[in-house]
């Protein structure tokens, strides 16, 4: 008899098996009468034929159709990743900027089957390296992932240091800031656009991570003073702000009295990782005078919203709204 691939059997077959094996034909033969390879038998008798208690070593169809039933049902499903969910990869990761894991997250988030972040990295990669039709959408994705892979010039840095009064370094900034725990803690950046001739100001709760963006037409001192200002007394409250070293902060004692807060800077070549989320919506050499300020609402909207993993995937939003009912208990 020509080998055939193991298949499932079915009820019928399993009573035509029960009565020939009730009635002592051997394997090899039962296994010709229904029409499935020897090994099929030996598998399907070895597997469903009761090893104790009432019926021990007798093979009963019904009992084995109920076995197989149940692992059926029991058994690991394989999740197809469909053109939909695809869709919604290119979607969350060149609009959201939402890498491979947040995506695999935010579905289970949602309550979706969808695949593994390591098969989006593998459909990803998959994509850049063949010219399928069926993949020609997807092929730029890999354009959306960001690597971590951070320059510095050290060459090109110009110390301010000498150009901000009273500067007071990070190493003196308190144990409690660097514990994450309370907020009002916030670091102060620029992110400077194309020709230096303009920039955002960002700001961001070391505690919840929610950041604010405001656009700036120069770095004049003033104006930056001015803003970080009437942007900080939104808040509640102030504790600390942690500068980088720009001679655009040179105000920064104004601003802590205004706010009654301490100001501190970092280290020199220290950068933010969370310029690296920005840079993804805007790039080196963006022109930020092209972006218009409902761009940067959608933009802080959808980094205020973006799931965080060190927050068991909760949005810094959501993080900020428990915290603030628990501040109110």
């Amino acid at each position: 008899m020509t080998k055939k691939e193991y298949s499932q059997l079915t009820a019928e077959q399993r009573y035509k098996i029960e009565a020939l094996n009730e009635a002592g034909i051997p394997k090899p033969e039962i296994a010709k009468i229904i029409g499935v390879h020897r090994s099929t038998i030996y598998r399907e008798l070895n597997r469903n034929t009761s090893k104790r208690g009432i019926g021990a070593k007798k093979y009963v169809a019904e009992k084995a159709q109920a076995k197989t039933s149940i692992r059926h049902k029991e058994k690991p499903k394989r999740i197809v990743f469909t053109d939909e969910l695809k869709k919604q990869v290119k979607g969350w990761m060149t609009e959201k900027r939402y890498s491979p894991e947040l995506v695999s997250a935010q579905w289970k988030k949602d309550g979706i089957k969808g695949v593994s972040h390591e098969t989006i990295y593998k459909f990803i990669w998959h994509c850049k390296h063949t010219n399928k039709a069926e993949n020609k959408d997807y092929k730029e994705l890999c354009k959306y992932q960001r690597h971590g892979k951070r320059r510095r010039k050290r060459g090109n840095y110009k110390s301010s240091r000498g150009l901000i009064p009273n500067r007071v370094s990070i190493e003196e900034r308190p144990e409690i800031v660097d514990k994450r725990e309370r907020q009002g803690d916030i670091e102060v950046d620029l992110i400077v656009g194309k020709d230096h001739k303009s920039a955002l100001l960002v700001t961001a709760d070391r505690t919840t991570l929610q950041v604010t963006i405001d656009k700036l037409d120069s770095k004049n001192a003033v104006d930056i003073a001015r803003i970080m200002t009437e942007r900080m007394k939104e808040k509640t409250i102030v504790h600390t702000l942690t500068f980088d070293n720009d001679q655009a902060f040179c105000l920064h004692e104004q601003v802590a009295i205004e706010l009654g807060a301490s100001t501190y800077f970092t280290r020199p070549y220290t950068s933010q990782d969370k310029n690296g989320l920005i840079r993804a919506f805007y790039p080196k050499k963006t022109d930020f005078r092209e972006i218009t300020d409902e761009q940067i609402a959608h933009t802080v909207n959808l980094i205020n919203n973006r799931p965080v993993r060190k927050f068991g995937y909760l949005t810094p939003n959501e993080l900020y709204s428990q915290l603030k009912v628990v501040s109110h208990l």
